[in-house]
């Protein structure tokens, strides 16, 4: 009869052998995708965020609805009023409600958790409004992409415009934040613009040159370090702010190209989305890409109420949920050591395993009982004496109860000497 362990030990290697096997190096997250019921024709689902119901909400662009996902994956749709407004961005407001943007339509919408929703006009005519976030003021600030303006509407629906200084190009305000320092954060979208900006809630408003050329900055988030992180669409990096304004980039691997929304997660790094993986940056600027099962062209991305990272996928139209989890793990093999590294973060208690890969066998030197590790620890451990096996992969694992993946990345190694 086999041990208990003996059975753990099987079920890892059932469950992720050919995953190891397949890949060298690669990553597993436990993703989960959910299609939205109206998926084929094509209702591409752009913004998200987490509503005070426990729920998550977000916009269908070519749709023209709102809609509604639990955290069990049970779908609720919103029709807009206006017809053909093409809702887009969306955030939690300080009254319990949602609030989004109406690009065609011009507009900014409530919607509370009953579905009930109430449209109030932009000022400025063809003003394209796009990010919206709540601000440190109680109002809500959104940023008017083809009026060089951000915009500030009170919950009792009364809207103030502020211009950005085009400065010799126009600015196209995106995507909008509120920062750690009392002020709202945005980017500056498109090759022209090419800044993050920052406006006080005077309206006071200071840009910030992005150092890579046409980069195209599009998503922007507080960071758990105090700074704003965000994406570089075109110039395939991740960014860093000051609330000085100092900036610091960091370039994506291939598989990110592209970087879109950003998010931070409750492990304390920072997620982002890409045309076909999930992205996680630690603040010590490691990154990793988790492939999503199915969606591609991924849109939005928000912490959910439930720990996870929530995303929006528009190929097809689904919404998708990935585990707070990652290793940032790297293999290497020295005079019979095997080192690895690891920048490790989790939001819930899990089993740290390390896995050995060879041509004939699947060992596991290394199991532990880990509570959440929030923020990301960097650390490194060392297996002496591996024996020599030739290729080997070694495998980084973060399961649950019963051995389930909650995680997982793993590198190959030449034991050979």
């Amino acid at each position: 009869m086999q041990s208990r362990k003996a059975v753990e030990l099987a079920t890892l290697a059932l469950c992720l052998t050919a995953r190891a096997a397949a890949q060298v190096p690669g990553t597993y997250g436990n993703i989960a995708e959910y299609g939205l019921p109206n998926a084929k024709s094509n209702p591409y689902p752009l913004g998200i965020a987490a509503g005070p119901d426990g729920a998550l909400w977000f916009t269908e662009d070519y749709a023209n609805k709102i809609g509604r996902i639990t955290t069990a994956g049970a779908f609720t749709e919103y029709p807009v009023p206006t017809a053909h407004s093409q809702p887009w961005g969306i955030t939690a407001g300080p009254d319990g409600a949602l609030w989004f943007t109406e690009l065609i339509g011009t507009k900014i919408g409530r919607i509370t958790v009953a579905g009930e929703i109430a449209e109030y006009p932009v000022p400025t005519a063809g003003s394209y409004p796009a990010g919206i976030a709540a601000g440190p003021d109680g109002a809500l600030w959104f940023a008017e992409y083809n009026a060089y303006q951000v915009g500030r509407i009170t919950t009792g629906g009364q809207i103030t415009e502020y211009p950005v200084p085009a400065d010799g190009a126009e600015p196209y305000p995106y995507l909008i934040a509120a920062g750690p320092d009392g002020a709202l954060w945005f980017t500056e979208a498109s090759d022209f613009g090419n800044k993050i900006g920052r406006i006080t809630i005077s309206g006071q408003v200071t840009q910030y040159p992005v150092p890579t050329p046409a980069s195209n900055p599009e998503g922007i988030v507080a960071g758990p370090d105090g700074a704003l992180w965000f994406t570089e669409h075109s110039g395939n990096k991740i960014g860093r702010i000051t609330t000085a304004g100092s900036i610091t980039e960091y370039p994506v691997p291939a598989a990110n190209n592209g970087p879109y929304w950003i998010a931070a997660g409750q492990d304390g790094a920072l997620w982002f989305t890409s045309e076909q993986q999930i992205g996680r940056i630690t603040t010590t600027a490691t990154i990793t890409g988790y492939p999503t099962p199915g969606a591609h062209y991924l849109n939005g991305i928000a912490a959910g109420p439930d720990g996870g990272l929530w995303f929006i996928g528009a190929t097809p139209a689904t919404v998708g949920r990935a585990p707070a989890c990652g290793l940032g793990f790297s293999a290497s093999f020295a005079e019979s050591a095997l080192t690895m590294r690891f920048d490790l973060g989790i939001d819930t208690p899990a089993t740290f395993n390390i896995l050995l890969h060879s041509a004939t066998s699947v060992v596991r030197p290394f199991s532990k009982e880990i509570p959440s590790v929030v923020p990301p620890q960097a650390f490194t451990m060392t297996l002496s004496d591996v024996p020599n096996v030739g290729d080997v992969t070694a495998q980084a694992v973060l399961t649950a109860g019963g051995g389930q993946a909650i995680c997982s990345e793993w590198n190959g190694v030449n034991t050979a000497r």
